[in-house]
């Protein structure tokens, strides 16, 4: 049985199919599982078990219906798939799966419960209930397709952890000491710390004794940001644009700690087995995307009435003053990270 599963974007969706499909893998061994996504996301799936490949497609090379006609003959004619999972749910796999259907493949595809999100999101009268995560969901999926499965992952590094050859360039030779990730950037305002309190956050763990702080972030913008605030701190090393995402993995991997927005590095480093200090601003864990085996115990988020106004962080502030990030402090986050460290070794 062959088996595609499609999901092109976005980075941090992309990185929560990983323990629900490395699962599928080993619960059924004779099937054999081609990821479809964007060619950057394939150290993502490196370390899954030998009935998992990945196609690396770029969409923007198949556009309109005839592009994506185009790519399911491609498709269909290398892999010889007998069903499709569709993870994703947007015009472009609707109309990919489509064609997978008419030719006479079953499939399936993501429930994302648009429902449940209005009325977690709404301005007033909001339910706050615990909605199905998105690995639930991804599991749901190949349920329905006759594959039920339980997910258990620890790392995409089993029980041990990534190359230190990938990141020594940053890193150095050896680990010294607490190490301690940041990553204080998001796609959306809604989302990201205020560059004050990141700042701040940067200095005060710099001051801590023993601790080396690896900073992580991606475009000029976030890269330059984070070589200023580096300035003058021997022991804060920027990780932006110098790491391939295999090195940024695998550094994650050893690190004591990451600090993260309810972004993309929160679920690398969640696949890598790291704890997570998850930073929510107009989000809330309540949505579903808390990282894999991550605790909202570890969470830090401000309790206001108006929370969550987003699922992605993308709204304007009704408010306009953003009084859920601007409401945080460094000492809060820094408190948080010193609680997931074990007090032995302190």
């Amino acid at each position: 049985m062959k088996l595609l599963a499609i999901r092109f974007s976005a980075f941090g969706d992309v990185a929560m199919t990983v323990p629900v499909i490395d699962a599928l893998a080993r619960r059924y061994p004779a099937l054999e599982i081609t990821v479809l996504s964007r060619p950057f996301m394939q150290p993502l799936f490196a370390g899954m078990p030998a009935n998992v490949a990945f196609r690396g497609v770029n969409p923007g090379d198949y556009k309109g219906v005839a592009g994506l006609f185009r790519l399911f003959r491609m498709l269909r004619k290398e892999g010889g798939y007998e069903a499709v999972a569709d993870l994703h749910d947007v015009l472009r796999s609707k109309v990919l799966r489509a064609f997978f259907a008419l030719s006479g493949l079953r499939t399936a595809h993501i429930d994302k419960g648009r429902r449940g999100r209005k009325l977690l999101t709404r301005s007033r009268q909001k339910v706050l209930r615990q909605l199905p995560t998105s690995f639930e969901r991804y599991g749901q999926v190949f349920a329905r397709l006759g594959y039920p499965v339980k997910t258990v992952f620890r790392s995409i590094y089993g029980e041990g952890k990534g190359d230190a050859a990938l990141f020594r360039e940053v890193a150095g030779e050896a680990k010294d000491g607490r190490w301690i990730g940041i990553a204080p950037f998001a796609a959306h305002r809604g989302k990201a710390l205020p560059q004050e309190t990141a700042a701040r956050l940067i200095r005060l763990c710099a001051e801590r004794p023993g601790w080396t702080v690896f900073l992580f972030g991606g475009g000029e913008r976030e890269r330059a940001l984070l070589e200023k605030w580096a300035e003058g701190l021997p022991n804060v090393r920027p990780v932006a644009g110098r790491l391939k995402l295999a090195g940024e993995l695998s550094l994650m991997s050893h690190l004591d700690v990451m600090v993260s927005m309810d972004s993309a590095n929160m679920h690398l480093a969640s696949l890598a087995g790291v704890p997570v200090v998850s930073v929510w601003g107009a989000t809330h864990p309540l949505a579903g995307f808390m990282g894999w085996g991550q605790s909202v115990q570890a969470a830090v988020q401000a309790d206001l009435p108006c929370r969550p106004c987003s699922i992605f962080g993308n709204r304007p502030c009704l408010r306009k003053d953003y009084a859920c990030l601007a409401g945080l402090t460094a000492w809060q986050v820094l408190r948080r990270v010193e609680s997931l460290l074990p007090q032995s070794e302190e």
